[in-house]
């Protein structure tokens, strides 16, 4: 098997100054095979989770690519996070590949959520169309170098989608993490599982009334603060991990193990205090999680994505489900696009060899369009 060499990489941002101990605000690590130069190179990155050793990227060095495993200065902050400066430090990396590594190919992998992410950076790069928070960030992201393949792996249909999808809507009060409305919890024998075709749709309803109302929350509070020395400030959002396929396996059934989330027992992590939008400032909510408001969506940008574009699905994911990679690859504006489903967890620890075959996937894939 080829040998892998790493290279770590700290790079400035347009957008943001060097840490006062030192640190870049983009950072990462490139992998590529010992002794050549990959003519083709993946990059991935996610809103907050370190992708700096994506767990494919020796994978794919060994095949011969290079993967850059990228990480704007949200990684480990979801709190703070805003769309157009993360677009900004991903161009960072896009272009450390063509300038410094030599590529002549990039591949933009959306793995997980970094699916809607770098399908906004492809959509922006193409059409710019992302509202921007500032001239210096408009600056920052009216240029950016687009890729020439897109691979969803694993992807969420976009930030406030996944989030209302996973939201307990018998939350009562947003200030009491154990307020309810028994009409709608979820973990009450009483409504289910099995749960009706009317609960659900009431529990749908109302988890989209409830991203509203945390909207209409945020614009007053906005409003508010507009008149104190104050531009902004921190709020939580409880109780997120509680979509029903997370309960009941015969809703939209698949591979998934029964009664699951990416942390356990769905009630049990559902009253704890680790999820996805636990705490946020109020434009942080307005650029990621809103329905009303974010352009973390995935579908507007990719109805802008013609490149050679890839969706793979894991059937056993217990938080990605068929229809959204169905849904990802309708969405596609691309001619040449391609839906694999492979069996796996999400992040295709299991079973033996998972890694290994989506691997062999990706290259065989690139291969055939001479990549």
């Amino acid at each position: 098997m080829t040998d892998v060499r790493r290279e770590f990489l700290g790079l400035p941002s347009p957008l943001a100054p060097r840490a006062g101990a030192g640190g870049y605000p983009c950072q990462g690590v490139y992998h590529a095979p010992t002794g050549r130069r990959p003519r083709t190179a993946f990059i991935a990155t996610h809103y907050n989770v370190d992708f700096a050793e994506h767990y494919l990227a020796p994978y794919l060095a060994e095949r011969g690519y290079g993967f850059l495993g990228w990480n704007t200065r949200f990684r480990g902050a979801e709190a703070y996070f805003l769309l157009d400066h993360a677009l900004a430090e991903i161009a960072v990396g896009v272009g450390w590949l063509r300038e410094q590594a030599g590529v002549e190919q990039v591949v933009l992998l959306g793995n997980s959520g970094g699916g809607s992410l770098m399908a906004a950076y492809q959509s922006q790069a193409v059409a710019p169309n992302v509202t921007a928070s500032s001239t210096k960030a408009a600056d920052a992201i009216a240029d950016l170098p687009a890729a020439d393949f897109y691979i969803a792996l694993a992807a969420h249909p976009g930030r406030p989608e996944v989030l209302t999808a996973w939201m307990d809507p018998s939350v009562s009060d947003e200030t009491d993490p154990l307020s309810l409305d028994p009409a709608l919890d979820p973990f009450d024998p009483a409504n289910g599982p099995p749960f009706s075709v009317e609960f659900q749709r009431r529990y749908r309803a109302a988890q989209r009334a409830r991203n509203q109302h945390i909207t209409d929350w945020v614009h007053a509070e906005l409003e508010r603060l507009a008149t104190t020395r104050a531009t902004d400030r921190l709020f939580q959002t409880y109780r997120t991990w509680a979509d029903l396929r997370m309960i009941d396996p015969e809703i939209e059934p698949s591979e998934r193990p029964p009664r699951h989330c990416y942390r356990g027992d769905p009630q049990a992590a559902n009253y704890g205090v680790t999820g996805i939008a636990t705490q946020s400032t109020l434009r942080t909510w307005l650029s990621m999680w809103s329905l009303q408001t974010s352009q973390c969506r995935a579908a507007p940008h990719l109805a802008r994505i013609s490149v050679p574009s890839l969706v793979v699905h894991a059937r056993g994911d217990a938080g990605v489900h068929e229809d959204d990679a169905r849904g990802i690859l309708d969405g596609l504006a691309a001619d040449d696009k391609t839906l694999e489903l492979l069996a796996g967890d999400h992040y295709f620890t299991q079973p033996a060899g998972a890694r290994s075959q989506l691997a062999d996937l990706l290259g065989g894939w690139l291969g055939r369009r001479g990549a």
